[in-house]
């Protein structure tokens, strides 16, 4: 979505860039089970507002992933102690 609103600039298209990052090792799509996707709706505290970066911060928390991320909310809501956070 940030490239269709102009805010970041890719030299490939989406898609490309998303397969050669998937392709890079040691990346791994998590699976996103019903229960995840469900988690995303009831987060504690006051988690961010857009359903991706919910849904992201469900995944971390059901697979004790760190978001890495320069997104001001999901620092935010790290900081909280909510999802384990690092930024970049």
């Amino acid at each position: 979505m940030l490239e269709a609103k102009g805010k970041l600039a890719l030299t490939i298209s989406p898609e490309v860039w998303f397969n050669q990052f998937c392709d890079l090792p040691g990346v791994v799509l998590a699976e996103l089970p019903p229960a995840v996707l469900i988690a995303s709706c009831n987060l504690p505290g006051l988690p961010p507002a857009d359903p991706v970066d919910r849904i992201m911060v469900a995944t971390a928390r059901a697979y004790g992933y760190t978001l890495v991320t320069r997104d001001r909310h999901l620092l935010d809501y790290g900081g909280e102690g909510h999802v384990a956070v690092l930024a970049c």
